[in-house]
């Protein structure tokens, strides 16, 4: 005898015969608009105690097959590392009645489903659990505020160009938070900000900071492209601000503007923290950027020992990363891999211009910027021992091989150098451009041919490629550039005399620098890199051991902590003081260390005092570096 199912059983069931785990690498991505329909996507951010945001999700369909895809590949991220494991509760409804969804058997970013017929709109909704402690990953929730990264909240449908799938997003806030973000806003809703319409690239490249203390300041001049610095912090009074600091980011807008000849923005929005929980944070956007500081950023703020770098990188990604490209990282959708293969361009210049600018606008005095470079020089000149196996450009597959994960031995496995040797690849060519043109023209010259294009233009990326890169250079100081770059790149040229092309030389003193000092001070990070080989926490733990350094041939390693130096209690100093006796007694030095549940005492015959690097202009060559760091 036969029997008819109920409607909802028997729609499951045909759904979980009908579905098939197709591959969604295999889905070509087409450049056209998804047909069905622009989608929605609501967040629900209120639940601050348990950290977890409610999504749901409007997605317009089509009968038939359907893949939709949660976003791995994220620009800036440099490899897959969409939080594929934080999402949770996924379930799917058709018309009130529930959809069987099965995730793809080789790609976990990607869900397939079948629609049926007469379905053209289904419902989406899980729970993005973020975060409740930075062992999980970042914190993007706390009681003061959150950070909403789009792509972590929504799917997609495979097959279709991310600039032309087309999203409605809105955010239920916690009652009386402020929220910074490049969106626009539409309209309010009681605590739901309702955002303009934008395609998925566009959202997806718009974070938000909302938090209960938040403060807005304009940076830009009545007139121009607004830029704002949207501040969040912990509590109200380390939103106050002192007026010559502020100016310091204002005269930042004004010095990228002239240094890049273009703004590929229509508005821009500096996303600031001021947090001990929710802090870290640092991510490239085309007009915003995330940027995580300590509480005192401008509360303690002194001219003298400045602000870092963190703002003056971010935002020249602006044009270098997101307006600006490689031609590998043109891709049509989250889920396409990245060719991670010109980060030293990417990033590498990046890293220098952002260093460049932070002494241009006097965020850091002339000498701390100088002082900085000191410790990237005495890197790559005799810390990074990697150098000897490894060359910068494979660190570019780094994020992808590493995940960005510790490694016990960096400097010799190396990590992701292709930043600070990037950094120094691009001051070389800085510094050989000024030789050959007189001072005439500099890496300034180039920055503008090659980013300033099509002024005003940013939602349409341009890509480049080594050979513009090359010919660009070359437009500017005719030579053989090509060779020059992958000598540096391949480990054929060393870095150890690329300070010295600027008129400065490596020198080490028994004292640190002031910004060494402020930076033990703030870390309590003992610093003995250049002497025994090794650096040490407040407690003596040792987080990194110089390859080959009288350390490790001791038999000294990563992970260990000093528990006592010469039979006394370690600390920072006593470590210093033995360091500085053995140099005249010609005695070990007499390590105590716990490794495990273990004690060992280990003698270490190092002679040669402090070694701290500095900078020393040298007597006679010209000095580029000043003007390097000059304001225009």
């Amino acid at each position: 005898m036969s029997k008819t199912l109920p409607v909802r059983t028997a729609l499951a069931l045909a759904c979980a015969f009908a579905i098939q785990g197709v591959a969604a690498q295999t889905i070509p991505v087409k450049d056209e608009a998804y047909p069905a329909g622009p989608i929605q996507v609501n967040v629900d951010a209120t639940n601050l105690q348990q950290r977890i945001m409610r999504i749901s999700q409007d997605i317009p369909v089509q009968p038939g097959k359907l893949t939709l895809l949660y976003p791995a590949w994220l620009p800036g991220n440099h490899s897959p590392r969409g939080p594929i494991d934080k999402i949770a509760g996924i379930k799917f409804t058709a018309n009130g009645k529930p959809l069987v969804w099965k995730r793809d058997p080789l790609d976990v970013f990607a869900f397939n489903l079948d629609v049926p017929a007469g379905v053209s709109n289904i419902k989406a909704e899980f729970q993005y659990m973020t975060p409740t402690d930075s062992g999980q990953g970042r914190v993007v929730m706390t009681p003061s505020m959150l950070n909403l990264q789009w792509n972590a909240v929504l799917l997609y449908p495979a097959g279709y160009a991310q600039s032309k799938i087309l999203f409605n997003p809105s955010v239920k806030y916690p009652s009386g938070w402020g929220a910074g973000t490049a969106l626009d806003v539409a309209s309010k809703q009681g605590d739901t900000v309702i955002y303009k319409q934008v395609p998925l690239e566009v959202l997806a490249d718009s974070p938000v900071y909302a938090g209960r203390h938040y403060k807005q300041i304009l940076l830009s001049e009545p007139g121009q492209k607004p830029v704002r610095l949207n501040v969040v912090a912990d509590e109200a009074k380390y939103l106050e601000t002192k007026p010559e600091h502020i100016e310091q980011h204002k005269e930042l807008l004004r010095q990228a503007k002239k240094l890049y000849a273009s703004e590929h923005y229509d508005h821009y929005d500096f996303l600031l923290s001021l947090s001990t929980q929710m802090a870290g944070n640092g991510l490239e956007h085309q007009r915003s950027s995330e940027n995580g500081q300590e509480l005192g950023y401008f509360k303690d703020w002194d001219k003298k020992t400045g602000s870092d770098d963190l703002l003056p990188h971010e935002m020249t990604h602006s044009w270098n990363g997101k307006y600006r490209r490689p031609d590998g990282q043109m891709v049509g959708n989250f889920n396409t891999p990245l060719d991670d293969g010109l980060l030293w361009v990417y990033e590498g210049q990046t890293q220098y211009w952002g260093n460049v600018l932070a002494a241009r606008s006097g965020l850091r005095p002339m000498e701390r910027s100088r002082d900085t470079l000191a410790s990237v020089v005495a890197y790559y000149t005799d810390g990074a021992t990697g150098l000897g196996w490894r060359n910068v450009q494979d660190t570019t597959y780094d994020p992808v091989i590493a995940s960005r994960r510790p490694k016990p031995y960096r400097n010799y496995q190396l990590s992701e150098d292709y930043y600070s040797a990037g950094q120094l690849i691009w001051l070389g060519a800085d510094a050989l451009i000024r030789e050959k043109t007189g001072n005439k023209k500099s890496l300034d010259t180039f920055a503008a041919a090659f980013f300033g294009k099509n002024d005003g233009q940013w939602e349409t990326p341009l890509g480049y490629n080594f050979d513009e890169v090359v010919s660009t250079l070359n437009s500017i100081v005719p030579m053989d550039w090509g060779t020059w770059l992958k000598d540096r790149l391949e480990g054929r040229v060393s870095f150890a005399n690329t300070i010295e092309d600027t008129g400065w030389k490596l020198v080490y003193k028994e004292t640190p620098t002031d910004a060494a000092k402020a930076s033990a001070r703030e870390s309590g990070r003992g610093d003995f890199v250049y002497s025994l080989g090794i650096t040490t926490d407040r407690a003596g733990k040792i987080g990194d051991t110089r390859w080959d350094s009288p350390a490790f041939n001791a038999g000294i390693g990563t992970g260990m902590t000093v528990v006592a130096v010469n039979d006394v209690e370690y600390t920072a100093d006593v470590l210093n003081d033995a360091i500085t006796a053995a140099k005249t007694s010609k005695t070990p030095i007499r390590l105590t260390v716990k490794d495990f549940n273990r004690f060992r005492t280990i003698d270490v015959p190092y002679y040669g005092g402090k070694r701290y690097p500095h900078l020393e202009q040298i007597k006679g060559k010209t000095d580029y570096l000043t003007p390097i760091f000059s304001k225009k």
